[in-house]
């Protein structure tokens, strides 16, 4: 009798849990679409595609340049991290240095890259100067969450593909690195949004010239740099709720660009 109280009362007690799960769950899902229901409603009737043409390819730009700096020297430290480096101090180094690097707020990577790339190398407020700080930015999150991704292979992936005579590189490169693609991918997808978020540091070293830049030494106005412009100066705040939409259409058409170019490298076509 007192064993089955016993059970009835955990029964309850898991039941008042999962509850309480569903609730917060629910919250957090009903909360995201209560705030994009309001941006859409507010500014479905404000979008302008071709007016907002110098900033959505300004913000283009930027990711492009940020990922394809970040994400090669971020999946390659990863790489020697989790497949080559013995543990040592110098390890535990980096990684630390990696952490505290996260932890930035990237208004001082607007200032750094203000004060090295556009004074100290002369590229002026442009395109490149941007690109490269928000490359530095987003540098630790494609470090950590890529080996983060390398630690979830099972290890008897890479003994097996090594007792067959593959060599250790050919392992990383044909059986570790496809086994972790979901990994890697999300922590580029976090990164693309990062990148299109951000203003304060674009806002430094990109400059808000608002054109359609012919080169990336030219200077230009991201979509949230426009949006902050709109908003803090009480330009049109109908207009900022259209761009705000136009903003979330671009991360969402770079994310799903990024999750088809992974499917695919995932599946080797």
């Amino acid at each position: 009798m007192l064993v089955q109280k016993g059970e009835n009362a955990v029964k309850a007690k898991e039941k008042i849990l999962y509850s309480l799960l569903g609730i917060i769950a629910f919250s957090t899902f009903g909360m995201l679409i209560w705030i994009l229901s309001y941006i859409f409603i507010k500014g479905i009737g404000n979008v302008d595609l071709i007016g907002l043409m110098p900033a959505i390819i300004t913000t283009i730009y930027m990711v492009v340049i940020g990922l394809v700096i970040a994400v090669p020297i971020g999946m390659g430290t990863a790489i020697y991290l989790n497949e080559y480096a013995k543990p040592s101090k110098f390890v535990k180094g980096i990684r630390f240095s990696t952490e505290c690097l996260a932890a930035v707020p990237s208004i001082l990577f607007g200032l750094f890259g203000m004060m090295f790339f556009v004074t100290q190398l002369k590229l002026g407020y442009s395109i490149l100067a941007g690109g490269l700080t928000v490359a530095l930015m987003i540098l630790p999150t494609v470090v950590k969450t890529t080996e983060e991704a390398l630690k979830t292979v099972p290890l008897s992936y890479r003994e097996g593909s090594l007792a067959l005579g593959a060599s250790k590189f050919s392992t990383i490169m044909k059986v570790v690195l496809p086994s972790a693609v979901p990994g890697i991918l999300a922590g580029i997808v976090f990164s693309t949004g990062r990148i299109i978020g951000e203003t304060a540091a674009i806002y430094l070293t990109a400059g808000m010239v608002f054109r359609v830049p012919g080169n990336v030494m030219e200077s230009g106005r991201t979509l949230s740099v426009h949006l902050y412009m709109l908003a803090k100066e009480g330009i049109s705040l109908e207009q900022a709720y259209g761009t705000a939409i136009v903003l979330l259409m671009v991360v969402l058409g770079l994310n799903l660009l990024t999750y088809v170019i992974g499917r695919k490298m995932k599946n080797g076509k």
